[in-house]
């Protein structure tokens, strides 16, 4: 078994912060068709999920014209906001995980990942946008993929890297995060610092409070493998 090891990486809530955007785009999605918008705690209770996921969520039983429509209004009220802003003021970065990234892809046996509920043009602005996307060998969004919790996202990263799941982590701040993790053989480390609480968490094999106990967490975990 090669010496490898991928650290995957979600990045709404975990990464960067981008609540403030995705209230204001999916209010704007329930505006275009006449809906008032859910409360906040419910909007960012679904992020991670595919967006037409996501707003099936919210709108249960929503017919797929109507679904289509506030799809695309959320898109567009997105790409407004970002050309507006900047992709790096509208979703900065958490504290300290710019350091943290760098400081794990010095590491010459690891290797970054990052799967996402993200459209692929969205992830490649934000990536642009915070100089970090070569860090990253293997991304994967939700234009490609069945939406979390489906594993296929994390099953795709390891066939990129030519690793097995023991060889792999999660870092989410999700439900969907966690329960992708689990079903596809990864070990789950969830972050408190995100859209879900500690309670919604349970599928974590660890939760952490800070980013810069990661590095630290990965050598224990992978010290004993």
């Amino acid at each position: 078994m090669t010496d490898l090891r991928l650290v995957v990486f979600d990045v709404d809530g975990t990464l960067v912060d981008s609540q403030a955007d995705i209230l204001a785009a999916m209010t704007a999605a329930f505006a275009r068709v006449d809906r008032a918008a859910p409360a906040r705690d419910d909007i960012l209770g679904i992020v991670g999920l595919s967006l037409p996921e996501a707003i099936g969520q919210l709108v249960p039983g929503i017919a797929t014209p109507e679904r289509r429509e506030m799809v695309a209004a959320y898109k567009d009220a997105y790409i407004e906001l970002r050309a507006q802003n900047g992709a790096d003021v509208s979703s900065p970065l958490y504290p300290h995980v710019r350091g943290v990234l760098d400081q794990l892809h010095t590491i010459p046996e690891v290797l970054l990942g990052v799967a996402t509920g993200k459209s692929r043009r969205g992830l490649n602005k934000l990536m642009e946008a915070h100089q970090m996307g070569s860090m990253f060998v293997t991304q994967h969004c939700a234009d490609d993929h069945p939406s979390k919790p489906h594993p296929s996202m994390l099953r795709a990263a390891l066939d990129d890297t030519g690793l097995e799941p023991r060889q792999a982590v999660m870092v989410g701040d999700t439900s969907y995060d966690m329960e992708m993790a689990r079903a596809a053989g990864l070990l789950a480390i969830g972050v408190s610092w995100g859209y879900h609480g500690r309670d919604r968490l349970r599928e974590a094999n660890v939760v952490i409070d800070d980013i810069r106990l990661l590095p630290g967490l990965l050598e224990q975990i992978w010290g004993q493998t």
